[in-house]
Protein backbone atom coordinates (compact mmCIF):
# COMPACT_ATOMS: atom_id res chain seq x y z
CA UNK A 1 0.00 0.00 0.00
CA UNK A 2 0.97 3.94 -0.38
CA UNK A 3 3.27 4.89 2.50
CA UNK A 4 4.75 8.41 2.68
CA UNK A 5 6.58 8.77 6.18
CA UNK A 6 7.97 12.96 6.75
CA UNK A 7 11.17 13.38 8.97
CA UNK A 8 13.56 16.44 9.68
CA UNK A 9 10.54 18.47 11.41
CA UNK A 10 11.30 20.07 15.44
CA UNK A 11 11.84 23.38 16.65
CA UNK A 12 13.64 25.31 14.79
CA UNK A 13 14.88 29.04 15.66
CA UNK A 14 13.19 32.12 13.33
CA UNK A 15 15.73 33.23 10.66
CA UNK A 16 16.51 29.08 10.32
CA UNK A 17 16.24 27.08 7.79
CA UNK A 18 13.60 23.73 7.45
CA UNK A 19 14.77 20.45 5.75
CA UNK A 20 12.07 18.30 5.26
CA UNK A 21 11.94 14.79 3.92
CA UNK A 22 9.46 12.17 2.84
CA UNK A 23 10.21 8.72 2.38
CA UNK A 24 7.28 7.14 -0.82
CA UNK A 25 6.46 3.64 -1.19
CA UNK A 26 3.72 1.55 -2.79
CA UNK A 27 3.42 3.08 -5.94
CA UNK A 28 5.22 4.50 -8.77
CA UNK A 29 6.76 7.54 -7.69
CA UNK A 30 8.65 8.49 -10.67
CA UNK A 31 5.44 9.11 -12.48
CA UNK A 32 3.66 10.75 -9.78
CA UNK A 33 3.29 14.69 -9.07
CA UNK A 34 3.96 15.46 -5.73
CA UNK A 35 3.24 18.13 -3.05
CA UNK A 36 3.96 19.13 0.78
CA UNK A 37 1.02 20.31 2.36
CA UNK A 38 0.75 22.17 5.85
CA UNK A 39 -1.86 22.54 8.76
CA UNK A 40 -1.73 25.05 10.66
CA UNK A 41 -3.94 25.90 13.68
CA UNK A 42 -7.28 27.78 12.94
CA UNK A 43 -6.16 27.53 9.02
CA UNK A 44 -7.06 24.08 8.35
CA UNK A 45 -4.83 22.13 5.61
CA UNK A 46 -3.57 24.07 3.12
CA UNK A 47 -1.07 23.15 -0.25
CA UNK A 48 2.57 24.79 0.01
CA UNK A 49 3.71 23.57 -2.96
CA UNK A 50 4.31 20.89 -5.74
CA UNK A 51 6.43 19.51 -8.08
CA UNK A 52 5.68 17.10 -11.49
CA UNK A 53 7.63 13.81 -12.07
CA UNK A 54 10.54 15.21 -13.92
CA UNK A 55 11.13 18.12 -11.47
CA UNK A 56 10.75 20.81 -14.53
CA UNK A 57 8.18 22.35 -12.83
CA UNK A 58 7.75 23.57 -9.10
CA UNK A 59 5.09 25.35 -7.46
CA UNK A 60 4.62 27.58 -4.20
CA UNK A 61 1.86 29.23 -2.62
CA UNK A 62 3.11 33.29 -2.10
CA UNK A 63 4.09 33.09 1.35
CA UNK A 64 7.01 31.01 0.45
CA UNK A 65 8.06 31.52 -2.61
CA UNK A 66 11.26 32.67 -2.80
CA UNK A 67 12.56 31.04 0.16
CA UNK A 68 11.72 27.80 -0.75
CA UNK A 69 13.11 24.85 -2.42
CA UNK A 70 10.84 21.50 -3.55
CA UNK A 71 12.93 18.56 -4.79
CA UNK A 72 12.53 14.96 -5.35
CA UNK A 73 15.17 12.04 -5.63
CA UNK A 74 13.34 10.06 -8.54
CA UNK A 75 15.97 7.20 -8.01
CA UNK A 76 15.45 7.00 -4.23
CA UNK A 77 11.49 7.31 -4.12
CA UNK A 78 12.50 10.84 -1.99
CA UNK A 79 10.57 14.07 -1.88
CA UNK A 80 12.38 17.26 0.02
CA UNK A 81 11.00 20.64 1.27
CA UNK A 82 13.65 23.32 2.54
CA UNK A 83 12.18 26.65 3.57
CA UNK A 84 14.22 29.32 4.65
CA UNK A 85 14.16 32.64 6.75
CA UNK A 86 11.56 31.10 8.52
CA UNK A 87 9.28 32.69 10.76
CA UNK A 88 6.45 32.00 13.35
CA UNK A 89 4.28 31.77 10.73
CA UNK A 90 5.36 28.34 9.07
CA UNK A 91 4.72 26.73 12.28
CA UNK A 92 2.61 24.07 11.66
CA UNK A 93 1.91 20.37 10.82
CA UNK A 94 3.66 19.34 7.11
CA UNK A 95 2.96 16.16 5.27
CA UNK A 96 3.98 15.20 1.96
CA UNK A 97 1.21 13.83 -0.12
CA UNK A 98 0.19 12.42 -3.99
CA UNK A 99 -2.35 14.78 -4.30
CA UNK A 100 -2.83 18.81 -3.59
CA UNK A 101 -6.08 18.24 -1.32
CA UNK A 102 -3.66 15.50 0.64
CA UNK A 103 -6.07 13.02 0.58
CA UNK A 104 -3.04 10.46 -0.16
CA UNK A 105 -0.63 11.93 2.80
CA UNK A 106 1.66 10.73 5.24
CA UNK A 107 0.95 10.97 9.17
CA UNK A 108 2.60 14.47 9.25
CA UNK A 109 5.21 15.92 11.20
CA UNK A 110 5.28 19.31 13.59
CA UNK A 111 7.57 22.09 12.70
CA UNK A 112 7.68 24.88 15.47
CA UNK A 113 9.36 27.93 14.68
CA UNK A 114 10.21 29.57 18.33
CA UNK A 115 13.32 31.32 19.87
Amino acid sequence: QVQLVESGGGLVRPGGTLRLSCAASGFTFSDSWMYWLRHVPGAGLEWISGITPDSKLRYYIPPIEGRTTISRDNAKNMLYLEIRSLTYADTGLYYCSRDERGLTRGQGIQVTVSE
